[in-house]
């Protein structure tokens, strides 16, 4: 046994000699020849001061140490260049230096290198050649001084006063794409004056950068373009954007890199700067998914201020003081599929002072936004081209504010939930754009828009159109279950709307002719309520006169409430109005009419074709007119003023109006009035017809009593220069049926002790022989059951109204009645007498003239008295009978 012992011992013995020589000759071979090994062998030339080498443990210690590469025109291996004052290698890997010629280490140390890198060429993916990679778990630098270019001698990074800890680093050489070159599980690093090229666009620059405890300080980070933005659009044309990132101070740890993900916590960036310079090229669309990923926690973006700009270099967008605060960040596969590309979890986004300026210019003083809820104060927008054929607004708002329900972005679309939007005090004017025709707007990126409420508050807005402004004072709103939604065809948006309320005071709506306003307007889905409305000429009735071409009517009316319940949709594309009931009450209607401008040739519709034409489906069961006046007003070029029709203590009911566009509903109108005509006599009237009859038939009859014949003095006096002087027309009744043709029916007229007189032009003097001839002609009195007449043949002139058929009705009832049924004969019989009292003024005139001629002739004395006091008694009788 002891034999045995020692002879393991004195084996363990001539073993640790021949490891201790075998060391020690190793370190004088390394000494000595190591320098010319690595020379041959290698492809760089190493010198140094000291140099020990543990062959056990294969920990290296070298200083004074010089590095160069043999060849520096060789891209095909990584270029060496410098000084290291001090190398300590850990479980260096001989074997592998030796026959794999790959440098290998547990954990590197180097005290204040100054060493210049250059990369080796990315690998080509056709040989798959390798360079021999340098492979290291931990390194160590204190003090360094490091330069990296890439093989093509552009510097690629640099740094001062370097010291670095990183631990289990990989790194590879070969050109992968969506991998990280260099990754680590934990690191720690100090530096000054650091620099960065990524491509040769950019260089971003640190001037000191600090790792204490795994977070990670880094001040005055600039992102700077290389080119100016001329140069950039000229060696790149087909990039869209060139930018420019500045940040102060900004601080983050937990920092893991792996093969295609970084991701980094607690980052925080003061008073950064980011500047976006648009070239105007459409960016073009990249189909390739992308593998890298990126994963930031608790993101802090804090006083920060943003620019973009156009094409030209005028500002398009600008932000300052943006405050930014994102819970988790992610990028990765499938955010990227999406509008907006990144995902994230909580934020929160503020910022002041923004402006926007494109077509419309946008200035908002603040903001705040996350995931539940948005505020925005002082909003200001302005047209900055109002030619631009593009909707456009004027408007400045101190309040908007939104609660969120949901916000998400899915297969490219967005779905937005919110719980109610407030905006308050919108004052100012929106400009409708031109309308452009067959053109229904597309989806776009929205899936499904839903609004809860949305309310406007105390507002005061200008719709205008380019001709007739709306204004809107006082204004507040209330849209209750908003949806928008592309429609099924995928042609445009649908809009609905659940329930709503509006009301607004002093409304104004301006015309060429008129000024309509309304002293207030309340109005949801179910009700209608407006109080004293009215539509006032903005001209007087001469001035009116001349602006027209052709004759027209001119109103002024007055109502002081209107009010109509039932169901309407006036937002979605299926509007329609189903009113069970509207009563108008205390309406004040003058409709004034000059023939002195030209008659209108357009062929006039009757009232039910007029009704067919309007687009939308329409049905009022009742409309009820109470107590109301309606004065009309006719003048001629040859009448003393217009004559002048009154209706007062006016009540119409009309039942079924409607455009004969909703099924199932009566389409047939009764219209029923009662009134007083010339505030003198009850006038009842009823007037029924089918809008949906193609043939436009209608019925019409009418009933008034006791009406002095002097009553319609005012409408007969002004152009016809006929006055009633005595008499009543005790009833009169009239039944019409008709078409756009013409119409027929029967007249009644009850009447006693008629007289009427004939004036002169200027309506005042008697024409005492034209008034005797009328008189001997009418019918003073027609008996107490005057027999009715035929109106027929009534021919209507497709250019007048239908109240001027009508009233040719009523004419020819009256001729028929005061005249006879003969009355064309009588006419006749009337005309001649008339012609021939003209003829006899008209021979009374030669004879004048005649004796006028005389007086100047010589002649005796005694003879012109004679004549002219003959023919002067005969003028004098005439001339007293009156004309």
């Amino acid at each position: 046994m002891r034999k045995w012992v020692k002879r393991l011992l004195i084996s363990f013995g001539i073993l640790a000699g021949i490891l201790l020589a075998a060391n020690f000759g190793l370190n004088i071979w390394l000494k000595t020849q190591l320098p010319e090994y690595i020379k041959k062998n290698t492809n760089y030339k190493v010198s140094y001061k000291t140099l020990d080498v543990d062959l056990g443990t294969g920990n290296i210690f070298a200083s004074g140490i010089s590095v160069n590469s043999k060849d520096p025109q060789n891209t095909d291996v990584i270029g060496l260049q410098g000084t290291i004052d001090t190398l300590k290698i850990n479980r260096f890997g001989i074997y592998d230096a030796i026959f794999n010629k790959r440098i290998s280490s547990s954990d590197l140390l180097l005290a204040k290198p100054n060493l210049n890198i250059i990369l080796a060429k990315p690998v080509d993916r056709k040989t798959g050649k390798k360079t021999s990679p340098f492979l290291f778990e931990n390194i160590r630098i204190n003090g360094g001084k490091i330069a990296v270019f890439k093989h093509t001698k552009q510097k690629f990074l640099s740094v001062d006063q370097l010291d670095l800890f990183v631990e289990n680093l990989q790194m590879t050489e070969e050109s992968v794409e969506d991998k990280l070159p260099v990754v680590f599980d934990r690191y720690s690093i100090k530096g000054e004056k650091f620099f960065f090229r990524p491509d040769e666009t950019y260089a971003i620059t640190i001037s000191r950068i600090n790792t204490s405890d795994g977070q990670m300080s880094v001040e005055n980070f600039r992102m700077t373009p290389l080119l100016s933005f001329t140069q950039f659009k000229k060696f790149y044309p087909k990039k869209p954007q060139l930018f420019e990132f500045n940040v102060p101070k900004m601080e983050f740890k937990d920092v893991v890199l792996t093969k295609n993900k970084v991701s980094l916590a607690n980052a925080d960036f003061q008073n950064p700067s980011f500047t976006v310079y648009n070239t105007g090229v459409k960016a073009i669309k990249n189909n390739k998914n992308s593998s890298f990923e990126v994963d930031l926690k608790n993101i802090k973006l804090n006083n920060a201020v943003v620019q973009i700009n156009k094409p030209d270099g005028n500002k398009l967008l600008s932000v300052g003081n943006l405050n930014l605060n994102i819970n988790q960040l992610m990028f990765n596969k499938e955010s990227a599929q999406q509008i907006i590309p990144i995902g994230y979890k909580d934020f929160l986004f503020s910022g002041k002072d923004i402006q926007y300026s494109n077509h419309q210019n946008i200035s908002i003083r603040s903001f705040a936004l996350s995931p539940k809820s948005g505020e925005i104060m002082d909003v200001l927008l302005t047209s900055e081209t109002p030619s631009t054929g593009k909707t456009t607004a004027d408007i400045k708002t101190n309040h908007i504010a939104f609660n969120i329900n949901k916000l998400e972005f899915l297969n490219k679309k967005i779905n937005l939930d919110l719980k109610d939007v407030l905006l308050e005090n919108v004052n100012g004017t929106v400009k409708a754009g031109e309308k452009k025709q067959n053109k229904t707007p597309e989806p776009g990126i929205i899936q499904s828009v839903v609004i809860g409420k949305m309310s406007l508050k105390n507002s005061n807005i200008t719709y205008d159109n380019g001709k007739e402004p709306v204004v809107f004072h006082d204004l507040n709103a209330t849209l209750n279950a908003i949806e928008l939604a592309p429609k099924p065809n995928q042609q445009g948006l649908s809009f609905k709307v659940k329930d709503y309320y509006l009301t607004t005071r002093n409304l104004a709506y301006k015309t060429q002719f008129y000024n309509m306003s309304l002293g207030l307007l309340k109005l949801n889905k179910n009700k209608v309520q407006v109080n004293n409305f009215a539509m006032k000429p903005l001209v007087s009735r001469a001035q009116f006169i001349k602006m027209i071409p052709v004759e027209r009517d001119l109103y002024d009316i007055k109502a002081g409430q209107i009010i109509a319940e039932g169901t309407w949709d006036l937002f979605s594309h299926h509007k329609m109005v189903n009113a069970s009931h509207v009563t108008i009450q205390s309406a004040d209607a003058n409709i004034f009419r000059s023939k002195i401008p030209k008659d209108d040739p357009k062929i006039k519709a009757l009232y039910s074709k007029m009704l067919r034409s309007i687009k939308i489906p329409m049905t009022i069961n009742n409309l009820d007119l109470k107590n109301s006046v309606l004065v009309y007003e006719e003048d001629t070029p040859e009448s003393m003023g217009p004559g002048k029709l009154i209706f007062s203590n006016f009540n119409m009911n009309v039942r079924n109006l409607n455009s004969a566009k909703i099924k199932g509903k009566p389409t047939k109108m009764d219209i029923k009035i009662n009134c007083s005509f010339m505030n003198l006599s009850p006038l009842s009237v009823n007037w029924n017809f089918d809008v949906a009859d193609k043939n436009d038939n209608f019925n019409i009859s009418g009933k008034t009593t006791n009406l002095p014949a002097s009553g319609i003095n005012p409408f007969i006096r002004p152009y016809l220069h006929v006055t009633a002087t005595a008499g009543t027309i005790q009833e009169m009744l009239f039944n019409f049926k008709g078409n756009p043709a013409g119409l027929h029916g029967t007249f009644n007229l009850k009447h006693k002790d008629l007289k009427i007189a004939v004036l002169n032009k200027n309506n005042h003097e008697k024409k005492g022989f034209l008034t005797a001839v009328a008189n001997v002609f009418l019918k003073s009195n027609s008996g107490s059951f005057p027999e009715a007449v035929t109106v027929e043949n009534v021919e209507r002139d497709p250019t007048k109204s239908f109240f001027n058929l009508f009233w040719k009705g009523i004419e020819q009832g009256l001729k028929k009645t005061l005249i006879g049924k003969n009355v064309e004969k009588t006419e006749k019989k009337v005309k001649e007498a008339v012609s021939s009292v003209k003829d006899m003024k008209q021979s009374v005139k030669e004879i004048k003239q005649e004796i006028k001629n005389k007086k100047e002739a010589p002649k005796p004395e005694v003879e012109k008295k004679e004549k002219k006091g003959f023919l002067n008694n005969i003028f004098k009788k005439k001339e007293n009978s009156g004309e």
